[in-house]
């Protein structure tokens, strides 16, 4: 396997500045998806509880793959 070119400064700056973005975005999804599900699982509501757990885990590794990637880059 060949390794990755080097990026220049200001093409890593703008890599960072948009892979923070996402994740801001991504941690918005989770907040939100966390207050709706406990306001239907005080509402008596029980079936949303997996799926959102299970979608706050893809966010939580969509995240995690970007820290990896960040970690790579640099």
């Amino acid at each position: 396997m060949t390794p990755a070119p080097r990026v220049a400064r200001a093409q890593r700056l703008t890599i960072v500045n948009g892979i923070l973005l996402v994740v801001v975005l991504i941690v918005v999804v989770q907040l939100w998806l966390l207050t709706a599900t406990m306001n239907a699982f005080l509402g008596g509501e029980t079936s949303t509880v997996l799926p959102a757990a299970l979608v706050s885990l893809g966010c939580f590794g969509l995240n995690a793959g970007l820290l990896r990637y960040l970690m790579r880059l640099g």
